[in-house]
């Protein structure tokens, strides 16, 4: 994959709720900084587009772009693949599903009892890269907690064809126990059950689709 350019989104986004509180989830932005890292050692020019998480440690070599909130990773989203730079997008921010109907222009007061915040549906934001860029290899993540096989298979089926994505990683997390599968329209990898592991398939499958030969 020597000098495939790479686009990949990592870490939680956040929605507002007021002038200080944030809607946000735990993901750690590990699995694209682990991707990030492989392709960069294989001579990939990397971009990796990173929510608010820890980043001192990553590769120089790899172009970081920040972001905190939904609209921001929308924006540089929208900027990047508009570009028709990159050869893959590999799509793994947890994505906000929900946002506040009304996001508060000060500090909510404390000892409010009985509050109520009202939700309403997020973009999707992988479903715009079709229309961004119909060439670029697009590969995108569904985690179900302590989900089965079954359930992983199904649920990574529904997002590939709604998304129009070419692969899907399909993973899962209990207690410490991880399990993905990198699923395309022809194959179902192998259990994985480390994220290294699932990286190396990953890649290993995007380079066969690309025919660029294995890694």
């Amino acid at each position: 994959m020597d000098t495939k350019k790479i686009l990949i989104t990592a870490g939680p986004t956040w929605v507002a709720l007021d002038k200080v509180r944030v809607i946000s989830n735990i993901s750690t932005g590990k699995t694209g900084i682990v991707l990030a890292e492989k392709l960069n050692r294989l001579g990939c020019r990397v971009t990796l587009i990173l929510g608010p998480v820890e980043a001192c440690c990553i590769n120089k070599q790899i172009k970081l772009v920040r972001f905190n909130y939904f609209e921001e990773l929308k924006k540089i989203i929208i900027r990047e693949v508009s570009s028709k730079k990159y050869d893959v997008f590999i799509h793994c921010a947890a994505v906000s599903d929900y946002k506040p109907k009304r996001v508060y222009s000060d500090k909510i007061k404390s000892g409010i009892r009985n509050l109520v915040i009202n939700l309403v549906p997020t973009e999707k934001l992988i479903d715009l890269i079709r229309r961004l860029d119909n060439s670029i290899f697009l590969a995108g993540f569904k985690f179900e907690p302590q989900a089965n096989k079954a359930k992983l298979i199904k649920s990574a089926k529904t997002l590939a064809k709604r998304s129009k994505v070419d692969l899907v990683v399909a993973n899962s997390l209990d207690e410490n126990f991880y399990q993905a599968f990198v699923i395309s329209k022809d194959k179902i990898s192998k259990l994985c059950s480390s994220r290294e592991a699932m990286a190396k398939e990953l890649i290993e499958t995007i380079a066969g689709k690309l025919k660029i030969g294995k890694l």
